[in-house]
């Protein structure tokens, strides 16, 4: 019988970890207490680091990223963008650190050219005319929430049990040995189904902690105490996409110097605070107007850009040696596997802790070799070989851009997300119409990703981007309603409608300006008149000061600053 092994969270480094051990032949259980990627992954630049950004700060980190860049092009090519990457210096930024760059980057095997100011702005347009030369890297763009789902679906054809809307409240400790969890169900589950307010023990030989940020608080539940060295940084997404290249700020070390392209928008950001709670910290208007005035140094168009969202995430680094560290920038990007055993006297419970979302592979085989080590199974890794399902076969996706009667543009971002399903999904009886037409999501997309989530509009989002473009789920949430309507009736619809609205809400606060204002304004009408929701909560608890916002000025401030 194999041993059983829960895996706590369901962001990239837990389904990739659920998915290593369950190739290997392990019983596992993943446990997330939303959906996956509610934590850090779903609020990440996904930025594909080639390690440029380290190569003098962090060598090691770099190094990781670089060979776990290339790694991922093989295994996970539908989740990711050739961007490529470019380090810009504006005139007055230092030569000493552009050159210490190239040696940094040379000295980890990171391929670099450098090319003129000249040549930078052919390849990009909108750069600024103070862009004196760059470095260029091969960065990319990464889908997080293509690549969990792909993890967690590999994860589910190999035995797996994926259990989202699912918390752990307590883990299970007897005689100086975890024994498993207590979980407690707040919603259906993923690739599966369950009751809100069920309560389960799940029994394990092992448990792995691969909850980032918030991992202190479950080693807590075992009586351990792990320190975690969490900062938050702020993050802006515009409504159309003014370029195809990561653009980095060539400086030895900045906040909000990262421009990331990302399917039909452009993200900003990210600055780097410390807080204490994971879950309780200040989302800061200042954060927001520091990120677009940060941006639009190196790409000035960025000042006059519409700004359709903003949203924070969480680092879940670990300092090894705080006392040395004053400022969270200076923290490793590094990852550690921290055995519980031999560092707290509790066995069967392990952490993996740090790292960034490039190494999330490479992370989760070392936390599985642990694992392995730990319970005498000799078996080997196989994840760095074995394409996720979607992108098995990359040389078949462009057979597929006419076969279905898709408009062209619409078969291309199909492929690009469903990878070698496109047939499975989109060869379907009967019309299959677009729902999202910012994002370019199909019926059959919609359906697809239902027959896997439930009524959860959410997790519809997560896996097929609906709802994520320039209107943010103004004209398409009701659409992706109607498709609940047959299978889960209109109350769950309903739930579900409201659910996603509120969602897509949450992150428009720190952006109404302007015309975004504008657009805000006219989804929630739309939403008021055909779901007779006047009074929606999701915006009358938020006491916004419309005379603040001046859409009549050409850029983004006003007299009174950006918010309220």
């Amino acid at each position: 019988m194999p041993y059983s092994i829960v895996v706590v969270g369901g962001g990239a480094t837990g389904t990739g970890t659920a998915r290593d051990l369950a190739m290997r032949g392990f019983d596992v259980t993943l446990v997330e207490r939303g959906n996956l990627t509610e934590g850090t992954t779903g609020r990440t630049h996904g930025h594909l680091h080639s390690g440029g950004r380290y190569a003098v700060s962090d060598q090691e980190s770099a190094i990781d990223c670089m060979q776990e860049n290339q790694i991922l092009r093989d295994i996970a090519g539908h989740c990711i963008e050739d961007t490529g990457g470019l380090f810009v210096q504006l005139e007055g930024d230092p030569d000493e650190y552009f050159e210490e760059k190239l040696r940094g980057c040379a000295e980890c095997n990171i391929p670099t050219t450098v090319i003129s100011g000249e040549e930078a702005r052919r390849r990009e347009p909108y750069l600024s005319n103070e862009v004196k030369r760059a470095i260029r890297v091969p960065d990319g763009a990464i889908d997080p929430f293509r690549l969990c789902v792909a993890n967690a679906s590999d994860a589910v054809n190999h035995g797996a049990t994926v259990e989202t809307h699912t918390e752990v409240v307590d883990v299970l400790v007897n005689e100086g040995s975890v024994t498993g969890v207590e979980i407690e169900r707040q919603g259906p589950n993923y690739l599966g189904k369950g009751s809100e307010g069920d309560t389960k023990t799940l029994e394990a030989d092992f448990v792995v902690s691969a909850t980032g940020a918030w991992a202190g608080q479950l080693a807590a539940m075992a009586g351990i105490e792990l320190e975690m060295s969490i900062s938050k940084g702020a993050m802006v997404v515009t409504n159309v996409r003014q370029l195809d290249t990561v653009i980095n700020r060539c400086l030895p070390k900045g906040e909000g110097d990262t421009i990331i392209p990302h399917e039909t928008t452009v993200l900003l950001g990210a600055n780097d605070d410390s807080i204490e709670d994971p879950d309780d910290y200040p989302e800061e208007q200042w954060e927001v107007d520091m990120m677009i005035d940060i941006a639009s140094e190196m790409v000035p168009v960025v000042a006059d850009a519409r700004m359709i969202r903003a949203y924070w995430g969480v680092r879940p680094l670990y300092d090894p040696d705080p006392e040395s560290t004053s400022d969270p920038g200076d923290v490793t990007r590094n990852y550690f596997v921290l055995d519980h055993d031999e560092r707290d006297g509790v066995e069967g419970f392990v952490s993996i802790v740090g790292g960034k979302l490039t190494t999330y592979r490479e992370m989760a085989e070392s936390v599985t070799n642990h694992v392995c080590d730990s319970l005498d199974v000799d078996v080997d890794g196989r994840t760095h070989q074995e394409p996720l399902p979607g992108s098995s076969d990359p040389s078949l996706l462009d057979e597929y851009m006419d076969k279905f009667n898709l408009r062209s543009p619409i078969a291309r971002r199909s492929r690009q997300r469903l990878g070698d399903r496109t047939p499975a999904v989109l060869d379907i009886d009967g019309a299959n119409p677009i729902v999202c037409e910012c994002e370019g999501v199909t019926r059959a997309e919609i359906r697809d990703a239902i027959s896997r989530v439930g009524a959860d509009l959410n997790g519809v989002r997560l896996q097929t981007r609906a709802s994520m473009g320039n209107c943010q789920g103004g004209f398409c949430t009701h659409r992706m309603g109607a498709e609940l309507y047959d299978d889960h009736g209109s109350g769950a619809a309903r739930d579900a409608i409201d659910n996603l609205y509120q969602e897509r809400w949450k992150g428009q606060r720190h952006t109404l300006w302007g015309e975004q204002l504008s657009q805000a304004m006219l989804n929630h009408m739309i939403h008021a008149t055909t779901m007779n929701h006047d009074a929606d909560p999701a915006v009358f608890d938020v006491d916004i000061d419309y005379g603040a916002y001046d859409a009549q000025k050409a850029g983004h401030v006003t007299e009174d600053g950006h918010g309220d």
